[in-house]
This record gives C-alpha cells, sequence and structure tokens, in this order.
C-alpha cells in the first residue's frame, strides 16, 4: 500500500512517523515536487492541482482537519481532477470539538462576566463591583450544529444559558432550540445576545456574517466567528460596532491569514484577534481515524466522513 502525504510547511515529518507507526506495512512518502509515481491514499491539506493530478487509482483522498473549503475550491476549479468515484475523506472532531468548546465559552464568559471591564478597572486601580446578570436572559445563537457546533452548543446550554441552533436541515439537539433553513433564519436571529459561527464555508454561506444578520441581535450583542473569514463581511462589522449593534467581536478566522499587519482589526478594543486557533488539528487521534478508515475501506467496508462535494460539507 502506497500513502502519499501533501502538508505544507515544517509538519510533514512528524506527521509521516506517526502514520507509519500506525500503518507499519504501509509505504509512506511525502510528497514533493514531480511527484508522479503511485499512490493507493492521499492524505492532503490545502493540495495543489499538481499534487492530485493524473492520479486515477487513488482509492481515497484524506483532507487533514475539518475545514474541507480549499479542498473543495480546488474542485471547483478543476472538477475533472479525479475519478468521480474517488471519496474525498474529512476527519471528524480530531479533538478539535474540545478545543472550540473552550474556546466560545471563554469568549462568552469573557464578555459576559465583564471580565474586560474589570482588567481596565484594574489599570485604573478603582474597586468597583459590577451589577451581575442572569445567564438565564442571555441568549446564545449557535450557527453550525455538526461534529464541532453539536458539543459548543450543549456546553452553552449546561451553564445555563437559553441556546438556539440552526443548521442546514434540523438537528435535534438536547436543550437546545433547533430551527433549520433559511426560512427559519429570522427567528433564529432574532434578540441574540451572542451569535457563534460555526457554519462550513459554502456558496450559500459565504458573507452570511451581514448587516443584515446584525440587525436582527440584541443591541449590544457579541460576534464570535470560528468557522472562516469568508463568512464575515469585514465592513458591515465595524459599522455595526461603530453604531453599538454589536459590542464585540471574537475573531479567530479571516479572509487573508496572516492578518495583514495594517488591517484595523489589530487595533480595535473592541475586536479579540486570535491566528486560527481556536481548535488546532491533534496530529495522534488525527491519525488514529485514518489508519481505521483505511483499515476499512482495505476490507471494501464503508467509512464515515465522506464529503458530498455537491452540498460542501
Amino acid at each position: 500500500m502506497n500513502i502519499l502525504l501533501y502538508m505544507p510547511g515544517d509538519d510533514a515529518s512528524s506527521w509521516l512517523d506517526e502514520i507509519a507507526a500506525a500503518l507499519p506495512s504501509a509505504n509512506m512518502r511525502a510528497w514533493t515536487e514531480g511527484d508522479t509515481a503511485s499512490a493507493d491514499y492521499a492524505l492532503v491539506w490545502k493540495p495543489t492541482a499538481e499534487v492530485l493530478a493524473g492520479r486515477q487509482h487513488l482509492k481515497a483522498v484524506f483532507n487533514l482537519g475539518a475545514g474541507v473549503d480549499a479542498l473543495l475550491a480546488l474542485l471547483r476549479v478543476h472538477p475533472h481532477l479525479l475519478p468521480p468515484e474517488v471519496p474525498f475523506i474529512k476527519l471528524d472532531d480530531a479533538g478539535m470539538a474540545s478545543q472550540m468548546t473552550q474556546y466560545v465559552l471563554h469568549a462568552v464568559l469573557r464578555h459576559f462576566r465583564r471580565f474586560d471591564t474589570y482588567a481596565d478597572l484594574q489599570r485604573e486601580n478603582r474597586w468597583q463591583p459590577l451589577a451581575g446578570r442572569d445567564a438565564s436572559s442571555h441568549i446564545i445563537g449557535v450557527m453550525g450544529l455538526g461534529a464541532l457546533g453539536t458539543p459548543v452548543a450543549k456546553a452553552l446550554a449546561q451553564l445555563g444559558f437559553p441556546v438556539r441552533g440552526w443548521s442546514r436541515r434540523r438537528r435535534p439537539v438536547e436543550q437546545v432550540a433547533s430551527f433549520a433553513g433559511p426560512g427559519e433564519l429570522p427567528a433564529f436571529l432574532d434578540d441574540l445576545n451572542v451569535l457563534v459561527n460555526l457554519l462550513p464555508l459554502t456558496a450559500e454561506t459565504e458573507n452570511m456574517l451581514n448587516r443584515e444578520v446584525f440587525a436582527r441581535l440584541a443591541p449590544g450583542a457579541q460576534l464570535i466567528n470560528i468557522a472562516r473569514g469568508a463568512h464575515l463581511v469585514e465592513n458591515d462589522l465595524l459599522q455595526a460596532l461603530d453604531s453599538g449593534q454589536l459590542a464585540t467581536a471574537t475573531l479567530d478566522v479571516f479572509r487573508e491569514e496572516p492578518l495583514p499587519p495594517q488591517h484595523p482589526f489589530w487595533n480595535d478594543p473592541r475586536i479579540h484577534v486570535t491566528p486560527h486557533v481556536a481548535a488546532q488539528t491533534l496530529r495522534r487521534e488525527s491519525v488514529r481515524q485514518i489508519a481505521e478508515r483505511i483499515g476499512r475501506l482495505e476490507q471494501g467496508l464503508g467509512v464515515d466522513g465522506v464529503i458530498d462535494v455537491n452540498r460542501g460539507y
């Protein structure tokens, strides 16, 4: 069995070592320019067309992360890059759900409990207790109830917040009010105090975080975007902050990454920026999933995580 790895950056050797340990009978190699040798499986992250071109005998392509938009964008530009029967498989969670949950809980509680205000008061040597807030009246909406959004919504509900979830198709989640489809989006958004975005990036969801969405939220709402930068209309966010419709935004993803040094988000005290670290792929768990699924494919069995190219996730 020949396995091809494409991992930009300096991390390829660590992935090779982990995969070789999990699949000792496999012949592993990292892709280098001009590599056209045979491969049964390709493990890739943001591949170029050259990495996959001409590999007509691949049994599957594994996407080394939760976000599949870069891979799908490549397929839209090169629709005949591979035979249509070759499955594209994404990782399920791979340790990312707990990280996403931690990130969102921190962002929500930081604003809800006014920790930034207390930090300002400390710098002024001022002892000033602020009025408490009632979690039961602080409504949080989670857009995207997949493998990452569902545990986030559940964790927020367990803290006593009223939680709504919105997705393309209805996904019942305990303690979470379920909304689905474009027709129910306005009711989902109305008077939210916090909007958390965990949607996949598709043609339908691009630019979805815009002025029309912000206008439906409760005045002084909080935005948390940990999905993709292209979901957000940046100027609409700045205008919503200036008007007071939004009080703060926590952003982990951006249209251009790294975020350019001159970008206005850097120096806006209402915006909290992190460098796409809300959930990082955990290599050991990812390799375990890949090895297990390759084993099933070699036995002619089905696997979870197959991407629907037409739906975009």
